[in-house]
């Protein structure tokens, strides 16, 4: 007999974006068209060919992260100050919130055993502090230059003993299962701008399968450190717009000149359809179709059969589709390349939205974030607008949807993620009845 597929939906959201650290806050930046893109703010970005970025802002972990274990609780909190870098710090913020926000209970109706994590994220850089030190005393006093002798004997001991456990990156998937009591399947997937949905791709096979029923999948990336600033404004083309911050990122744009800067954590809750029902669950919307490759030769061509072996599984057509959420990076070749694929598949009818004019670009968290964007579509109703595609580009032969308040007028979005080397990820979300 054919083994019968599970179903999985989407019963939690948690966030830390540039536009609000809730999922209230955050769509309602989004229907109001909200730029997050100002000057950076910290550090000094005056060197940099590019000042721009779009920050999450304050934000108090010890109001948002919580250990089961009251009696652990202060020695917790001195570990998220101490023993893990930004990135990490969100994207733990992110779970927990997620968890939280599904009305989920560490202490009715879990197996741990079946509850699983998946997370996208990137390289985290250190903190300079973390590093000043060593480097100094390596240098040599002759040549004024770093030397390995000096290294190895005298630099590498300033280097503190836990460095290596605070910027790796499977850490946000480490802390979320520690907290969470979550030992089922745990992975991180550090695919650039696709780790995210590659994480969401990878909990949904295991769920179908019957190895889980209950899963924290998110995604987490700050580039807000001078490291990351620097490494980026050298390899990647970003936007000069200091003039008008708020529209920098311009994607799908005829007159864009770059990516911004941003960082972000999103986190959902993808649970077993049966699971949710029995306890209840608010379900926002259901995962019914996901696929993967490799546009290696970057024409659009495999990137659209990805597109297409999702909507295969979903079973349906592209005129099902109510709007695709494009990656939009804003940069001339990455834009057409993207914009083929999906006028390969849909040609010039289904909208197009873009989230990346509001947030900026944040990497690994960036599939997250986006899909919840359109998950939160799904279920209001309704689709903002692409801010700043002012003057589409006519070689982007796509229906960036730019104008207003869209009513949600078909029930499935397609969410597209990939990255610089042709790594494509596709997902199809259906509204829930």
């Amino acid at each position: 007999m054919p083994r019968v597929r599970r179903r999985a939906v989407i019963t939690g959201l948690g966030l830390l974006t540039p536009l609000g650290q809730d999922p209230e806050s955050f769509w309602n930046a989004l229907r109001a068209g909200t730029s997050a893109t100002r000057r950076i703010s910290y550090p000094d970005a005056s060197p940099l060919p590019c000042q721009l970025s779009a920050e999450v802002g304050p934000f108090k972990p010890k109001d948002l992260i919580q250990h089961p274990d009251p009696t652990k609780a202060k020695t917790f909190q001195k570990q998220v100050n101490n023993l893990m870098a930004r990135t990490v710090v969100m994207g733990l913020c992110a779970g927990q919130l997620a968890f939280r926000q599904a009305k989920l209970s560490l202490t009715e109706g879990i197996i741990p055993e079946r509850f699983g994590v998946e997370f996208g994220a990137g390289m985290i850089a250190s903190e300079l502090d973390d590093l000043g030190r060593a480097a100094r005393m390596s240098v040599d006093p002759e040549t004024k230059r770093p030397e390995l002798k000096h290294w190895g004997t005298v630099g590498i001991k300033e280097i503190p003993p836990l460095w290596m456990l605070k910027y790796l990156p499977n850490m946000p998937s480490c802390h979320v299962s520690i907290t969470l009591d979550a030992r089922g399947p745990s992975n991180t997937h550090t695919l650039s701008d696709a780790a995210s949905l590659m994480a969401l791709g990878e909990a949904y096979r295991i769920i179908e399968r019957g190895a889980c029923d209950l899963f924290v999948v998110g995604g987490t990336e700050s580039k807000m450190n001078p490291l990351s600033l620097a490494r980026h404004n050298l390899f990647q083309m970003l936007s000069k717009r200091h003039h008008e911050p708020e529209k920098a990122h311009r994607p799908f744009d005829r007159d864009r000149d770059g990516s911004v800067l941003g960082e972000a954590a999103a986190a959902l809750i993808l649970e077993e359809l049966d699971r949710a029902k029995a306890r209840q669950a608010t379900i926002y919307a259901e995962l019914v179709g996901f696929a993967s490759g490799v546009d290696r030769t970057r024409d659009g061509k495999v990137m659209a059969n990805v597109i297409r072996k999702a909507l295969h599984e979903a079973q349906i057509e592209p005129s099902q589709v109510d709007h695709v959420n494009a990656q939009g990076l804003a940069t001339p070749f990455s834009d057409r390349w993207e914009a083929k694929a999906i006028h390969e598949v849909f040609g010039d009818k289904t909208p197009v939205w873009c989230l990346k004019g509001n947030l900026g670009t944040s990497g690994a968290a960036a599939g997250a974030v986006e899909l919840l964007g359109s998950t939160l579509a799904l279920h209001h109703n309704e689709v903002p607008p692409t801010i700043n595609c002012e003057h589409p580009d006519p070689e982007c032969r796509i229906a960036v949807h730019n104008q207003g308040i869209k009513p949600l007028q078909k029930p499935y979005v397609v969410k597209l993620s990939f990255t610089d080397m042709g790594q494509t990820a596709v997902a199809v979300l259906k509204k829930w009845e």
